[in-house]
């Protein structure tokens, strides 16, 4: 029903905004992989609420809890099932809106699929959602640096017209948790976290741009014809909260170029292996890693929640208008940056386990 994600790396997640807590089930985790709460703690904490002034102010520890598939700190290759509890959760903020469907958002999508629906906080169509992704990425990504010293690094690089200047080949987390947007770019930073202050003030939102680069990926990921890499990483990102554009490598800005132009050229490095002298493919060609970064683009929409006063209608048919209350990001830039990058991993992870099983397993 939607809820599962992945092949041989497959996790599901589970809860509501307001309900008793949010987590995930992951299968297919190789044995013997040394993990611990504290480890997912790190992401889950660039993921919560309330961690600076321009992120809602919704005061949780999103503490995790491993419930299962974790024995004396190592992977047993069992479900691995890992729980966050709900602890400030203000449900009478959301009365109005269990009648008044709120623009843009999914009260009325979802009452209209289901028939009924989870109001206080947007249930399950709240990114408080993705903590379960978060926590199983930061298993994933544990894989993926153990096997090759896989890299991920994700970063705000556009909130509205302010654009950053970022060197994809660099780039650090260190660089990109220096500031409370997660733009490396300092300057550029100082100027994003100003424009979002003044909205926050209007009581509206804005959107933006992340961008996400994955270096020392191995050659060989990806399933052709309906299992591209690029293709799971496109579903992978469109799949959050807010998301509106996926761009991969070149992007649209590739479509203003000639072939000749656009082609990476090859050529053999001082190993003897063959790279490419440019990256406009973002790492993959024919819908498989070649070994150069991965780098891709995801836009995310302003926040639709917002506490100006809108028109709306109500669940018995009235024209009505609706100033929403509650907890809600002037910009989900910030925090949907350890989101793309949880699921980058989840999405090379499954393909390094399905790489592994299909063309590793003869001599």
């Amino acid at each position: 029903m939607g809820n599962t994600f992945g092949s041989l790396f497959r996790i599901t997640t589970f809860g509501e905004s307001h309900g008793g807590g949010v987590g995930v089930i992951i299968d297919g985790c190789p044995p013997r992989l040394e993990i611990s709460p504290e480890e997912i703690q790190v992401d889950l904490d660039r993921r919560r609420p309330g961690q600076s002034k321009i992120t809602t102010p919704r005061k949780e520890a999103d503490q995790c809890e491993i419930l299962s598939g974790v024995f004396e700190s190592k992977t047993l290759g069992t479900p691995i099932a890992i729980l966050v509890r709900n602890k400030d959760a203000r449900s009478q903020d959301y009365n109005e809106m269990a009648v008044k469907y709120r623009p843009s958002h999914a009260d009325a999508t979802y009452e209209a699929k289901y028939g009924i629906r989870n109001w206080q906080g947007g249930g399950r169509s709240s990114a408080r959602e993705t903590i379960g992704r978060v926590a199983a990425g930061a298993i994933a990504k544990k894989i993926l640096a153990q096997f090759n010293g896989v890299e991920i690094v994700a970063y705000v690089k556009s909130i509205q017209d302010i654009e950053a200047e970022v060197d994809t080949n660099s780039v650090t987390l260190e660089q990109v948790e220096s500031n409370i947007v997660r733009c490396p770019d300092g300057e550029c930073a100082e100027k994003m976290i100003e424009r979002i202050d003044q909205v926050l003030r209007q009581k509206d939102s804005i959107g933006g741009v992340v961008e996400c680069v994955i270096r020392n990926a191995p050659k060989g990921l990806g399933e052709p014809v309906f299992d591209k890499l690029e293709a799971d990483l496109a579903k992978a990102m469109m799949s959050l909260p807010a998301t509106k554009g996926f761009e991969f490598g070149s992007g649209f800005a590739g479509t203003l170029l000639t072939g000749s132009q656009h082609n990476d050229e090859y050529y053999l490095d001082e190993a003897g292996e063959w790279r490419t002298r440019t990256n406009r493919s973002g790492g993959v060609q024919g819908g498989i890693s070649n070994g150069e970064p991965i780098i891709m683009r995801i836009a995310f929409k302003p926040t639709a929640t917002i506490g100006q006063e809108q028109k709306t209608v109500s669940n018995i048919g009235e024209e009505t208008t609706l100033a929403a209350k509650g907890r809600h990001d002037p910009c989900v830039l910030p925090r949907a940056v350890p989101m793309v990058e949880a699921m980058a991993a989840l999405v090379l992870c499954d393909h390094l386990l399905r790489f592994q099983a299909q063309c590793k397993t003869l001599p």
